[in-house]
């Protein structure tokens, strides 16, 4: 039952922030453009091993033979979800935007099936109070149930880490240490993971390994030695299998990318941070305060408590300092590490719960984590989901560009050039029209020439508060163009930071009307203007504070 109930929220909660913020970015781009065009043209066979596709592969069919990025990456994931969509019924996908939300909605609920699944095991290691608190704590940390449907590496990995973490839990009750089996089970799954998702993970392996052999829970014959290779043979198999056909060339994408990435040090032309960024990533990811200023330290004071929060913290812990060693950071190689941690505070928060008759401080500390709790999903759910949810122009731009020719007298194919940061923030395969030509060329030398410019109708490049400006690709294009006219006939907008609101000011309400509009309709922002004006009178003395938006990308359109 524990578990059921901890799926819905997480589901419930995943399937809200997809709603709300179906597109995607940069990072994102090689996942979820691989489930398109394996869910469109298939996997290629291997060369040599027949197949329709193993002799003559149309390139411009597959995005990455466009644009391999700057090492190869696993398709596997892509692959799963792909297959997956392919077995829908037809009526569920009656477009290609439909078609990446419910990619996008099998990847999420898979997470929140792992996250119901440790819920599960906490609650039957632990109890009832210790399982509820972990879902309200994890539930209202905003990263981890935005990204749990997003088609990324760390995401894929995520679900099989967590899995793991489930069978590194002590037996019913809490007193004895897992099963031999299930720790085999475990190290097998952080293994698979890695090698197939991230290697990143291999230090996660190490520091949870040396710690069960320091506890002595396992040994490393029998158990540690055996799961690990086994783990090794698996996800070297199906990883070479499956992306040296995608890849029409024998490879092992994350051996390539542990190379590129930390052997030869190339992560760091994508930025360097200091030691102590991922301290300050996981005060981020876990987004109560008093996670780890209050139930944390409590779990590991109690003698009742003690030993669990440290099975929880110290692998993982140890992980993230470890890592921090790579000059280039970025939160989500550290995300595995969210659910021992909330884990460990949800120990400490059930502790304080279930003994406030001893002391005032922990009535006062545990009702103060029932309010910032609170706090924390008020702030996650309607300032950074709603802030998150206008960072996407570009898939935006793409829907304002289709909504403005389905609204127009003589509807027709186009053709489209793509700018960089339209590509970067939102416009995917899944959002181009079948009978429509898009183009993402990024050669200056090809865009210097008129011909280049002559075949579209539409472009979309960046924008600004400043109408006077063009970026370089519109500079370019009415530069080799002069004589061309270009309408603008939609901007999208982007998230530009918070606004203090005097009683004084007038209230635009933009993003949150954009938000409310989309999933609810025009009603729904009427409901919101008349509550939000109500609080500022009644409430808050005429003060209030809104999110504001700034022009990122224009669509011009070719006036023939």
């Amino acid at each position: 039952m524990a578990a059921i109930k901890a799926f819905v929220v997480f589901s419930t909660l995943i399937s809200l922030h997809l709603l709300v913020a179906p597109y995607t970015k940069v990072e994102e781009s090689f996942h979820i453009q691989a489930v398109h065009d394996i869910f469109t043209n298939g996997l290629p066979s291997f060369p040599g091993f027949g197949g329709k596709n193993s002799t003559h592969i149309a390139t411009d069919a597959y995005d990455h033979f466009q644009f391999p990025g700057a090492v190869p990456r696993t398709a596997i994931g892509a692959a799963g979800l792909a297959k997956l969509l392919s077995v829908l019924p037809e009526s569920w996908v009656v477009n290609g935007a439909d078609q990446q939300f419910l990619a996008r909605l099998i990847l999420g609920l898979f997470n929140a099936l792992t996250l119901a699944v440790y819920t599960h095991g906490l609650r039957r290691s632990y109890g009832r109070v210790v399982a509820t608190w972990y879902t309200v704590l994890q539930a209202s940390q905003f990263h981890l149930i935005f990204y749990a449907s997003r088609p990324l590496s760390n995401t894929f990995a995520f679900g099989l880490t967590t899995l793991a973490m489930r069978f590194l839990l002590p037996s019913a009750g809490g007193s004895a240490p897992p099963p031999r089996s299930s720790s085999r089970l475990a190290l097998f799954l952080l293994t698979v993971a890695g090698v197939i998702f991230r290697s990143e993970l291999a230090l996660l392996v190490a520091t949870q390994t040396v710690f069960m052999l320091l506890t002595h829970q396992i040994s490393l014959v029998p158990d540690a030695i055996p799961a690990g290779l086994a783990g090794l043979l698996v996800g070297v198999g199906a990883s070479v299998a499956v992306d040296s056909a995608f890849w029409q060339r024998l490879v092992w994408p994350e051996l390539n990318a542990f190379l590129f990435n930390v052997v030869s040090g190339q992560s760091s032309k994508w930025g360097t941070q200091p030691f102590y960024f991922y301290s300050f990533s996981l005060m981020r990811l876990l987004l109560n305060p008093l996670t780890y200023l209050i139930a944390i330290p409590v779990s590991l004071r109690q003698p009742a408590t003690k030993p669990s929060a440290k099975a929880l913290l110290v692998p993982s812990l140890v992980f993230v300092a470890l890592y921090s060693a790579q000059p280039h950071k970025e939160w989500r190689f550290i995300v595995y590490a969210v659910p021992p941690l909330t884990a460990s505070a949800a120990l400490g928060a059930a502790y304080l719960w279930n003994h406030q008759a001893r002391s005032w401080f922990n009535r006062i500390a545990a009702w103060a984590m029932v309010a910032a709790t609170v706090v924390s999903f008020c702030t996650s759910t309607f300032i950074l989901l709603p802030a998150s949810a206008v960072n996407y122009p570009g898939g935006y731009a793409l829907r304002l560009l289709h909504e403005s020719q389905e609204n127009s007298t003589s509807p027709k194919p186009a053709t489209v050039y793509l700018g960089n940061l339209a590509c970067q923030t939102g416009a995917t395969r899944f959002l181009q029209r079948p009978d429509w030509i898009y183009d993402k060329t990024e050669d200056s030398s090809a865009k210097s020439t008129p011909a280049f410019w002559e075949t579209f109708d539409y472009i979309l490049v960046e924008a600004s508060s400043d109408e006077s400006y063009r970026d370089a690709d519109e500079t370019l294009l009415r530069a080799v163009l002069p004589s061309a006219q270009w309408d603008t006939v939609a901007v999208a907008e982007g998230f530009a930071g918070v606004k203090l609101l005097r009683p004084e000011d007038l209230a635009e309400g933009a993003v949150e009307g954009r938000v409310l509009r989309d999933l609810l309709g025009e009603s729904a922002v009427a409901v919101y203007e008349i509550l939000r004006e109500m609080a500022r009178t009644m409430a808050l003395w005429g003060w209030w504070v809104e999110l504001t938006v700034r022009p990122r990308i224009k669509v011009l359109m070719r006036v023939r």
